[in-house]
């Protein structure tokens, strides 16, 4: 056994990774309030973070992580990064479409208390992908290094920006962001999916050049739709009154701010890639 998979500064984040993401859905699986998509999300969030994580636990333990066809290292730094923004992403819904104002039930008392378990539940994540983060210089892991933690950053705005789009069909300018949406996202987990695969020294070209001019590209096509997605859904169209959760308002604004985000995503992706190879 490694009892060092459990003992270093690592496997200890990891432990309280798995039994926080425990005792959160523990605690909301006990109040019965965790229906609708958002609700949904949340439990599915704790649930595969606790088992992917136990999953990480054991096969290090056990030493049977080298039988797998993946490189580990870039495996496991996607993950941590991944349950960190899944994790985040869920202590910031939960609450808000769950906790009502006041909070003075035993059941608001339990969920109050998943969603800090939660927020520690984020910070242990947040803490293995720093210590398991690429010093500079050292690229042996791509996806520990910072423009591969981007690559995952990057990849999971992506989605979060799928899960809110409505109502683009109608305009042009629309369809286009939708399509700059696609595109970056199916290459970027293409680079993601061959880097833990160990695919890309197969690829007969410079891989560092060709993910330079990549994140130069998206760049550009991110740049295209931070204009266009608040120009073409917004144009003579006010806020309804009211708006409640799922209202079409709510979640453009959301779809524009999470555009700036992944525009700023691919910036320092350029930036770092860039002095990576130059």
């Amino acid at each position: 056994l490694n009892v060092g998979a459990l003992t270093s500064w690592v496997g200890i984040a990891r432990l309280l990774a798995l039994v926080l993401s425990c005792l959160t859905f523990s605690l909301v699986a006990s109040t019965g309030r965790f229906g609708g998509p958002y609700g949904t999300w949340c439990m599915f969030t704790w649930c595969f973070c606790f088992a992917v994580t136990l999953l990480v636990l054991l096969l290090e333990l056990l030493e049977l992580y080298p039988l797998l066809p993946l490189s580990w290292d870039d495996f496991t730094s996607a993950f941590s990064m991944l349950a960190a923004l899944m994790v985040f992403t869920s202590s910031v819904v939960f609450p808000a479409t769950f906790i009502s104002s006041p909070c003075s039930s035993s059941q608001c008392a339990r969920q109050a208390v998943a969603t800090a378990a939660s927020c520690l539940c984020f910070l242990a994540y947040a803490v293995e992908v720093s210590l398991t983060r690429a010093k500079p210089g050292d690229i042996s892991s791509f996806l520990s290094t910072v423009p591969g933690l981007l690559k995952v950053f990057e990849a999971y705005v992506a989605c979060l920006i799928f899960s809110l789009l409505d109502e683009y069909n109608s305009e042009s300018g629309l369809m286009w962001c939708v399509a700059v949406y696609s595109i970056c996202f199916i290459f970027t987990l293409l680079v993601i999916i061959f880097t833990i695969g160990r695919c890309l020294a197969y690829i007969p070209c410079p891989l560092e050049k060709v993910l330079v001019g990549y994140n130069f590209l998206a760049l550009l096509m991110y740049l295209t739709a931070t204009v266009l997605w608040p120009l073409y859904s917004f144009r003579g169209r006010s806020r309804p009154d009211p708006c409640g959760t799922y209202c079409w308002w709510n979640k453009h604004l959301g779809v524009t701010f999470l555009t700036i985000f992944n525009l700023i995503a691919y910036l320092v992706d350029l930036v770092y890639s860039t002095r990576m190879v130059f």
